[in-house]
């Protein structure tokens, strides 16, 4: 048993994760390039390792031929009488194993089998490293700030070095070596020498992923960060949602006491976070995207992406945030175009008043309905003396109340005219109806009384008090 390789293998394999079958590939292969360096020729070279116990051997496979003058090539023939030392029952034609000793190798080919060795070592940790963070891509991880590489930074993450771009750095953030940080995998490069790692403290997706390695409820999946709009080093805000209604999403991820959304704001540095409720209703989530300010109204298009806000004057400043940072976190967080304006802005401004959404067709069509009806009232009005002579002067009135109440004001003279016309000759018949119509404070009263009229007569209702009820 060779302990001696076993425990190197086992080192290998603890250390650079690389697994012991590949070792023993690796192994075989430089036996036979020693060999093929060796004796020129390695076709018919076999290398037997034992994987318990890591003994090998190493062995030529040559023909068995008669005689040592049919021999054409020594490396893959060998005469009868040779073989016959080897094994006693050779024949010409057999195929026999001939042992191979490794110290019979020169140092040109022991060194050559050694850099065979050590290339597929450095290929498989190569291999290793790169499946190990290629699965770490679009997360998080912690490393140390090692060195300045111009206005680059190195940081070493346990078995690889990243690199993290100025473009990627928070403006103002200054880091010293052995500092420990955590940085987002932005991607991970199969270079030829070792994998290039990418990382970035900026991208949105960090504040993400930090909220689900401190929030236990998103790492269920209870709650879900639906949006996210980040300006890194200032400010970030971020929608939840809840599966559970008797979750709440904002306070699970603000924590008690505000201990989680803490935790990651000291990890970013001071950077503020604002975390509001998600909403399908546009209008809703808008309001809620332009918090702490408070809105009056906003005026929403799903198929346009756009929103018009109002808020009060004093409010305008605190919606739009400093150098619009407010606004431009809620247009990205919620996808819409938003325009804010003032209420006296608004007042002057299309687009921002509720009459410009109301139908003014619809409007127009209700007004010519009610001025039929006002003509066909006018009708009822000057037909009504004939009718009180008739057989029903209790359906005319009742025409005449129901036709005022929808005109009102506007068709008080229709019976003026019909009272000038000498039509009706029945004293106190037009008056009332007159009175009817107008309603001024005494109307209801002589109302009364000229309805009184028309169904008991003339005997107490003189002509001269509907006259006197006008005048007031």
């Amino acid at each position: 048993m060779n302990k001696e390789l076993m425990e190197a293998l086992d080192i290998l394999e603890r250390e650079k994760e690389i697994s012991k079958d590949t070792l023993f590939e690796a192994i075989e292969n430089s036996l036979i390039t020693a060999c093929k360096n060796h004796f020129g020729k390695s076709d018919n070279i076999k290398v037997e390792i034992d994987r318990n116990t890591c003994d090998f051997i190493c062995y030529a496979e040559k023909e068995v031929v008669e005689t040592a003058e049919d021999v054409e090539d020594d490396c893959l023939q060998i005469a009868l009488e040779d073989a016959r030392e080897v094994s006693r029952n050779a024949l010409v034609g057999d195929i026999i194993h001939i042992e191979i000793k490794s110290k019979e190798f020169g140092r040109i080919a022991t060194q050559n089998a050694k850099n065979v060795i050590l290339q597929k070592i450095r290929e498989e940790e190569k291999n290793v490293i790169y499946n190990q963070y290629v699965k770490k891509e679009k997360d998080i991880v912690t490393g140390v700030v090692q060195r300045y590489l111009g206005r680059n930074i190195s940081i070493n993450l346990g078995k690889a070095d990243a690199i993290l771009t100025e473009g990627e750095q928070i403006k103002g953030e200054v880091f010293k070596p052995t500092e420990r940080i955590k940085v987002y995998i932005l991607e991970v490069r199969n270079m030829t020498k070792e994998p290039k790692i990418l990382v970035s403290r900026t991208h949105p997706e960090m504040v993400k992923r930090l909220f689900e390695a401190e929030v236990t409820e998103i790492r269920d999946g209870t709650v879900e960060i639906k949006s996210i709009a980040r300006e890194a080093g200032n400010r970030t805000k971020i929608a939840v949602w809840s599966k559970n209604p008797n979750v709440d999403a904002v306070g699970a991820c603000v924590g008690m006491n505000g201990a989680r959304v803490n935790a990651i704001v000291e990890e970013l540095r001071g950077e503020k976070i604002d975390i509001i409720n998600w909403d399908e209703n546009p209008g809703n989530l808008i309001q809620n995207a332009l918090s702490p300010a408070k809105i009056v109204a906003v005026f929403a298009d799903p198929d346009e992406k756009t929103a018009k806000v109002v808020v009060p004057d004093y409010q305008l400043s605190l919606a739009i945030g400093k150098e619009g940072q407010n606004a431009r976190l809620a247009a990205r967080l919620t996808g819409y175009k938003i325009d804010i304006k003032s209420e006296t802005q608004a007042k002057d401004t299309p687009g921002f008043r509720y009459e410009d959404y109301m139908y003014d067709e619809e409007e127009e069509y209700e007004e010519d309905e009610s001025y039929d009806s006002d003509e066909e009232y006018g009708e009822a009005e000057y037909e009504e003396p004939e009718m009180a002579e008739g057989d029903g002067p209790d359906d005319s009135a009742n025409q005449r109340d129901e036709s005022g109440a929808e005109t009102g004001y506007e068709q008080s003279e229709e019976p003026e005219t019909a009272s000038d016309s000498g039509e009706a000759d029945e004293p106190g018949a037009d008056d009332g109806g007159e009175a009817d119509s107008y309603g001024y404070e005494e109307a209801p009263e002589e109302a009364g009384e000229a309805d009184s009229y028309e169904e008991d007569g003339i005997e107490e209702v003189s002509q001269e008090e509907p006259a006197d009820g006008y005048e007031k």
